[in-house]
């Protein structure tokens, strides 16, 4: 029996998507495929339910560099509330302990923060998507079942006081860190530190690699385009391909090297860096895809575009 073919258009670029809270990374995304009505369709690393944000959405060829947006740094602004802890880390979980909060100022904050800073290791939240023997840790979460987690080193670039309220008992910090990173399990440590405990009540993803808020559309407003502008107006939204891998050294081809290179062959120029990944582009200043410096110096394609 013949695959089917799969509905949708062959539409190909990047929506910055501001997520609601409220519902998966999944979620979102197929709503966003079906507002495109897209063939193909793929977001970069999930965001909690109860948090907003970028939630970069590929589309198309676009799919091809969603791991490079994976594994870029990202940014959040943590709302969190101290003296509470639940079983998960942020406010979806069952409080599991609450204690008095006492003498929390932002000076203990600041020194509570300093080791939090730079290179770190944290024990993966039972509630999260890792996998052991092939089993997510939150299904055993659900099912009550805690097992041991080995830790795993991030990197904390920045992490900075926001606001302390005593009134009700929230602190918001800014957070700059490497992939890999919980934010929940940090702000669970820092609570540990002040005495009182805390979990992540608000969470919103500010920055993800090369993009910040500036570009982000709601689903409502997505919505709202579709209706007056159609599939045209909602494609003029789309970011381009090279856009997720704007941080890397770009090179340009001549024709000859522009084919080779589509035939999936190494190729040499002059003026390539020494080692590392690369941006492509052809002799009509073309996006062709990414590339990796080999140790003899030549381009290797990795991600290709197609033509």
């Amino acid at each position: 029996m013949g695959r089917r073919n799969r509905k949708g258009r062959n539409v190909s670029g990047i929506l910055l998507l501001d997520k609601p809270a409220g519902i998966t990374s999944n979620g979102a995304l197929q709503r966003v495929k079906h507002l495109f009505f897209a063939k193909k369709a793929g977001h970069t690393g999930s965001l909690d339910p109860i948090a907003t944000g970028i939630l970069p959405i590929c589309l198309g060829e676009a799919t091809k560099f969603s791991g490079f947006l994976l594994n870029a740094d990202k940014s959040y602004l943590a709302e969190c509330q101290l003296g509470v802890v639940t079983r998960s880390g942020d406010s979806e979980g069952e409080v599991v302990s609450e204690r008095l909060v006492e003498g929390v100022t932002e000076g203990r904050i600041e020194e509570a923060m300093e080791q939090f800073r730079g290179d770190i290791e944290q024990i993966p939240p039972m509630h999260s998507a890792i996998k052991v023997n092939g089993q997510p840790l939150y299904k055993l979460a659900h099912q009550g079942i805690e097992i041991e987690r080995e830790p795993r080193q991030v990197t904390i670039y920045g992490l900075e006081f926001v606001d302390l309220n005593l009134q009700e008992n929230k602190m918001t910090i800014r957070v700059h860190c490497s992939k890999g990173t919980y934010v929940r399990t940090l702000v669970e440590d820092i609570g540990e530190v002040l005495g009182c405990g805390a979990h992540v009540s608000a969470l919103r993803r500010t920055a993800l690699g090369p993009y910040d808020e500036s570009d982000l559309l709601t689903l409502e407003q997505l919505e709202e385009i579709r209706e007056s502008d159609g599939n045209q107006g909602l494609d003029r939204r789309l970011l381009a391909l090279d856009s997720a891998v704007e941080d890397y050294e770009q090179v340009k081809l001549d024709r000859d090297s522009s084919y080779y290179i589509r035939q999936g062959q190494p190729v040499q120029i002059s003026g390539a860096p020494e080692d590392g990944w690369v941006r492509i582009y052809d002799d009509a200043e073309k996006f062709v895809g990414v590339g990796e410096i080999t140790d003899d110096g030549r381009i290797a394609p990795r991600r290709l575009v197609s033509v």
